[in-house]
């Protein structure tokens, strides 16, 4: 999943690769079109983005870290849909790189 190497993403992209770029912001992009709840949002910045483990994050949304992997797992799906509508329309990032639409 492109939120894991999230982090990796954010280096390339310091190290002037574009195609780094593309790939974060149609991430972005896929957040906010995806129709997230808060708690999922929350979830998505703390550990992907604020690079926290499920646990610390859970410390500090006030929940287990159980419940943070269940809001995960259903952000994970809303964007894997995002991606899925991109891939079948000849939009957004692949596993094969940016398709021009």
């Amino acid at each position: 999943m492109l939120l894991a190497d999230y982090q990796k993403f954010v280096s390339r992209k310091r190290c002037g690769d574009y195609a780094a770029v593309e790939v974060l912001i149609d991430i972005h992009k896929a957040i906010e079109l995806a129709s997230l709840t808060d708690r999922q949002r929350q979830a998505i910045e703390l550990v992907y983005f604020g690079e926290l483990t499920q646990a610390e994050a859970g410390e500090r949304m006030g929940i287990s870290r159980i419940s943070v992997r269940e809001y995960l797992e259903a952000a994970s799906e809303k964007l894997a849909d995002i991606y899925y509508y991109w891939a079948s329309h000849g939009e957004g990032y692949t596993t094969g790189g940016r398709i021009d639409g």
